[in-house]
C-alpha cells in the first residue's frame, strides 16, 4: 500500500537584504475567487485574446475584467497543482508544496494532520516585515478547525460533524494585521466573519459584495483600519462562483437576468460539455456569479482610481481552482487534470512596470508567492523555505530571465486510513501528473501502487480533451512525458519519488 503518515519539516530562514524604501513600494492587491475556471473571462471571445488559445471562451459578461485584461499581463496556462481549495491556499501562502507547508488534503475537522503549518513563513509573514500594513478578507481554509471559538470557549465554530469552518486566532494569521475572515461557508448570501479582535459578524449580503466593501473601507481607510504611512498588502477571498448554485437563492440577482433566459446549448458552448446532466442547469447561477465578481471587482478598481492609487498598485485576479461544470460528463467540480479544473484566470496589472500582453508561462502555485514579491521589489526577502520560483522578470520581460519551466505537476492526495476515533491519518497520493505546452498527463494508482489509469491528452489537437491516447500506441511520447514527470517528483521530493512509485514507467534515477 502507497501511503504517507506525516508531512514533511522544511529548513531554511528568510533572506534580510533590504529592498525598496517603504516610499518607493507598491501597495499589492491580490483577488481570487474560488472555483473560478479560466474560460469565465469575457475577453476570451474576443478576437485579441481568443487568437491566443485553441477552445472557445464561455459566453459570460465581464466588462469590468475585460478592461481590467487590456491593461494587464493576462496568463492563459497557469496552472491549479493541486485543484482543491485548501491545498491550493496551502500553497499560494507559503510558496511551498503540501507536503511542506502542512495541507495536503482540503481542511476539516477528521483531518488533523492537514492544516498550513504554524511556522511557515507565508506571504504575509515577508510583507509585514518589509513594513507593509497587511489585511486579509474573505475565505481563508487553510486551518485544521480545532474547538477554539471565541464566542463559545471549548465548542467548533458550529455544531456541524464534522466541521469545516474555522476561526483563525492572532497566532496563525501570519503577517495580516487586519483581519476579517473564516474558515469555509457556503451560505453566500448570509456569510460570517470573524474580525481582528475575534468578534463575529453575520451579515444579510451577497458575501463579494460584502467583501468588496470592507476591502474598500481598508483602502479609503475610513476608521483607520490601517497605518496610512505604510504600502498594504491586501488578500480577498472571494467564495462564489463556488458551489452551492442550484437556485437565485445562492447567487448574485443582477448577474442571474443576463442568463435566466438562455438555453443550455448557448451556455455549456465547450466541445466537451454534457448538457443532459441535472447539474447543467447550475450554469445559469454559477455564470450569474461569475458577473456579479466582475461588478464587485470593477468597483475595488474605481476606488483605487478615485484615490490616486491605481498607478502604484500591483492587483491580481486569480483563483484557486476551475469548475468543470459538466465538462467530461462529471458532477465533481474540482480535484481533476482536466483544463476546466486545472487552468485559472492569472491577471495582474501594475502600470507603468508590465505591458499588456498574453503569455503562456505554465504559472504553478507555488510560484505565486515569489513572483508577486518579486513585483513588488522584495525578490530579496523571498523565504528560502519557497520551492516555487521568481517570474516576475518573465512579466516585467527583463533582459534577463529565468528559464521557463516544461511542465507543470499536477498531484491528486485521497484520506489516508482513518484511526480508532475516525480520524484520518496521513493520506494516500492516488494520482500524479503534468502540464506541458502541447500535452497533458496523469498516471492514478490503486491503493496497492498498481496502476490504475492513464489520461493522456494532445492538447493542440484534442483542445477539449475528448480522446485519451493509448500509451502503447505513441511509446515515444509516453517515455519522454513519464522522464519529465520524474523530474517534477524529484525536485519537488514528492512521496511518488521517495517511494518510487510506478518506477516501472517513471525513470527516477536516469540522471543520477
Amino acid at each position: 500500500m502507497v501511503k504517507i503518515k506525516s508531512v514533511i519539516p522544511f529548513a531554511g530562514l528568510a533572506l534580510t537584504a533590504c529592498g525598496p524604501s517603504a516610499a518607493e513600494r507598491p501597495n499589492v492587491i491580490y483577488v481570487f475567487p474560488d472555483q473560478y475556471r479560466n474560460s469565465s473571462l469575457g475577453f476570451w471571445s474576443d478576437p485579441e485574446f481568443a487568437s491566443q488559445v485553441a477552445w472557445q471562451g464561455d459566453p459570460v459578461s465581464t466588462p469590468n475584467l475585460d478592461r481590467f485584461a487590456r491593461e494587464a499581463v493576462v496568463l492563459s496556462e497557469a496552472v491549479s497543482n493541486f485543484p482543491v481549495s485548501s491545498p491550493h491556499r496551502g500553497m499560494l501562502l507559503s510558496g511551498m508544496y503540501p507536503e511542506r507547508n502542512g495541507v495536503v488534503l482540503n481542511c476539516m475537522s477528521e483531518r488533523p494532520e492537514s492544516t498550513l503549518r504554524e511556522d511557515a513563513e507565508c506571504i504575509g509573514d515577508v510583507f509585514s516585515a518589509a513594513g507593509y500594513d497587511c489585511a486579509y478578507i474573505g475565505k481563508l481554509h487553510v486551518d485544521h478547525p480545532t474547538k477554539n471559538n471565541p464566542q463559545r470557549p471549548g465548542t467548533y465554530v458550529s455544531d456541524m460533524v464534522p466541521e469545516w469552518d474555522a476561526y483563525t486566532p492572532p497566532e496563525r494569521r501570519h503577517g495580516f494585521n487586519y483581519w476579517y475572515s473564516y474558515g469555509t461557508y457556503d451560505v453566500h448570501k448570509h456569510p460570517h466573519y470573524w474580525d481582528t479582535e475575534g468578534n463575529r459578524h453575520d451579515v444579510d449580503e451577497w458575501s463579494p459584495q460584502h467583501e468588496i466593501s470592507k476591502a474598500i473601507e481598508y483602502i479609503e481607510n475610513r476608521d483607520a483600519q490601517r497605518d496610512s504611512r505604510k504600502p498594504f498588502f491586501m488578500m480577498v477571498g472571494i467564495n462564489p462562483p463556488h458551489s452551492p448554485y442550484a437556485s437565485t437563492d445562492d447567487c448574485d440577482l443582477e448577474g442571474y437576468e443576463l442568463y435566466k433566459d438562455k438555453s443550455l446549448t448557448d451556455l455549456l458552448v465547450r466541445g466537451n460539455a454534457d448538457t443532459t446532466m441535472a447539474k447543467a442547469a447550475a450554469a445559469r447561477y454559477y455564470f450569474a456569479n461569475v458577473s456579479g465578481i466582475d461588478r464587485e471587482f470593477g468597483r475595488l478598481l474605481k476606488t483605487l482610481d478615485d484615490m490616486g492609487l491605481a498607478d502604484n498598485t500591483i492587483v491580481v485576479f486569480a483563483s484557486d481552482h476551475g469548475e468543470t461544470m459538466t465538462s467530461h460528463s462529471v458532477t465533481d467540480p474540482k480535484n481533476s487534470i482536466w483544463r476546466e479544473s486545472l487552468n485559472i484566470p492569472f491577471l495582474v496589472r501594475y502600470p507603468g512596470r508590465l505591458q499588456h500582453r498574453v503569455d503562456d508561462l505554465l504559472l504553478s502555485t507555488p510560484d505565486i508567492m515569489p513572483t508577486v514579491l518579486g513585483l513588488a521589489g522584495l525578490g530579496d526577502r523571498i523565504p528560502a523555505s519557497v520551492e516555487g520560483r521568481d517570474f516576475s522578470p518573465i512579466l516585467r520581460q527583463d533582459e534577463v530571465q529565468p528559464e521557463r519551466p516544461r511542465a507543470a505537476l499536477y498531484m491528486r492526495n485521497l484520506d489516508g486510513e482513518r484511526d480508532a476515533e475516525g480520524q484520518v491519518r496521513g493520506f494516500f497520493p492516488e494520482a500524479r501528473g503534468l502540464k506541458t505546452a502541447t500535452h497533458t498527463m496523469e498516471l492514478c494508482i490503486d491503493r496497492d501502487g498498481a496502476l490504475k489509469r492513464v489520461l493522456l491528452y494532445d492538447d493542440v489537437q484534442d483542445p477539449y480533451q475528448l480522446r485519451s491516447l493509448d500509451p502503447a500506441a505513441c511509446p515515444e511520447l509516453f517515455a519522454s512525458l513519464c522522464g519529465e514527470l520524474g523530474e517534477l517528483l524529484r525536485e519537488n521530493d514528492d512521496v511518488w519519488y521517495r517511494e518510487r512509485v510506478l518506477a516501472e514507467v517513471i525513470p527516477y534515477d536516469m540522471n543520477n
